[in-house]
C-alpha cells in the first residue's frame, strides 16, 4: 500500500506540474498577443498551480515518513499542513488578480478588446484542466491523500475560469470590452472560494473531525469478529493525513484472566489494522460484559 501511495503521489505531481507549466506559458503568451487581461490572469493562476503541486508533493512525501521517537504516530499531518500552505498561495494570487481587475474597471481606457485567439486558448484550457483535475482528484482519493486531493480541487477551478474567459471574449467582441476585467475579477473570487474550501477540509483533518458513520460501523464490525469480543463501543478516530488512529472499548467476559483478555485485545487491534489499511494505530480498552460505566467519568486520585 505504501509503495502504491508513493508511486501514485509522484505520478499526480508530475502530471500536474507538466500540464500547468505548458498552460502557464500558453495562457500568458496568448493573453498578451490577444489583449486579454483575463487570460493573463489565468496564466498567473496556472503558475500558482505549479507551486502548489510542488508543495502538495512535498507534504505527501513527508507524510510517508515512518514513525520515529519524536513522531511516534508518524508524519501524516504534514499532508494537511501542506494543504494549508497551498491556501496562502491561492490568496496571494487572488489578491493580485482582483487588484488588477479593479484598476482596469476603474480606468476603462486600459481595457483592450481580446481577439478570438483568446477564445481558442480558453477552450484548450477547459479540456486540459478537466482531464488533469479529474485524474489528480481520483488518484488522490485512491491513495487517500488530502494534499493531492486539495491540489486537484485547486486545478479544477481553472475550468470555471476558462469558461468565464470564453464567455468574456465573445461578449467583449459584441461591444462590451469591460467584461474582460470583470471576468478576471470573477476568477479571483473563484480562487478565494477554493482557498476557503481547502482551508476548511484540512483544518477539519487536523482538528479531528467526526468520521462518517459508515467508517465507525466498519471498525465496530471488524472488532467484534475477534473471538469473545462483544459490543465494540465508544469508538474514536483521529486522522493523520491519509491515515488514522483508533481508540475503542470492547466488552469481554468478566471472569477472564488478565492474560486471556490481553490476548483478545491484541487480536482486535491486529484485525482492525489488517482489514482497514488506513488505520495505523489502535488502542483497545476491555470492559466486563454488562458493566454500567460512564466513559467520560473522571477518576479522582
Amino acid at each position: 500500500m505504501d509503495d502504491f501511495r508513493q508511486k501514485g503521489g509522484k505520478k499526480a505531481a508530475m502530471v500536474a506540474i507538466t500540464a500547468n507549466c505548458i498552460l502557464t506559458i500558453l495562457n500568458i503568451a496568448v493573453g498578451i498577443i490577444s489583449g486579454s487581461y483575463a487570460l493573463v490572469s489565468e496564466g498567473a493562476h496556472t503558475l500558482s498551480d505549479v507551486a502548489t503541486s510542488v508543495i502538495a508533493y512535498i507534504g505527501f512525501y513527508i507524510g510517508q515518513k515512518p514513525a520515529d521517537e519524536e513522531h511516534p504516530i508518524g508524519h501524516g499531518r504534514a499532508e494537511a499542513i501542506s494543504g494549508l500552505v497551498i491556501v496562502i498561495f491561492l490568496v496571494l494570487i487572488a489578491w493580485e488578480i482582483i487588484q488588477g481587475s479593479v484598476e482596469k474597471i476603474s480606468n476603462p481606457s486600459l481595457i483592450t478588446v481580446p481577439s478570438t485567439l483568446a477564445a481558442v486558448m480558453a477552450v484548450v484550457g477547459i479540456i486540459v484542466n478537466l482531464r488533469v483535475s479529474e485524474y489528480i482528484i481520483d488518484l488522490g482519493k485512491q491513495i487517500k491523500s488530502p494534499a493531492i486531493v486539495a491540489d486537484g480541487k485547486h486545478q479544477k477551478t481553472d475550468i470555471f475560469s476558462s469558461i468565464a474567459i470564453l464567455v468574456g471574449v465573445v461578449v467583449s467582441n459584441m461591444g462590451y470590452p469591460i467584461l474582460d476585467p470583470i471576468i478576471a475579477l470573477i476568477i479571483g473570487g473563484l480562487i478565494l472560494k477554493t482557498a476557503y474550501e481547502i482551508t476548511k477540509e484540512n483544518i477539519d483533518n487536523i482538528m479531528g473531525r467526526v468520521p462518517s458513520e459508515e467508517f465507525i460501523q466498519k471498525i465496530k464490525k471488524v472488532a467484534e469478529e475477534a473471538p469473545e469480543a462483544e459490543n465494540a463501543h465508544n469508538i474514536k478516530v483521529d486522522y493523520l493525513g491519509a491515515y488514522a488512529t483508533v481508540a475503542l472499548h470492547i466488552e469481554l467476559d468478566g471472569s477472564m484472566t488478565l492474560d486471556e483478555s490481553h490476548e483478545i485485545v491484541h487480536k482486535v487491534q491486529n484485525n482492525i489494522m489488517n482489514e482497514i489499511p488506513e488505520v495505523k494505530y489502535v488502542m483497545v480498552h476491555a470492559c466486563p460484559i454488562g458493566s454500567d460505566y460512564d466513559h467520560d467519568q473522571k477518576i479522582d486520585k
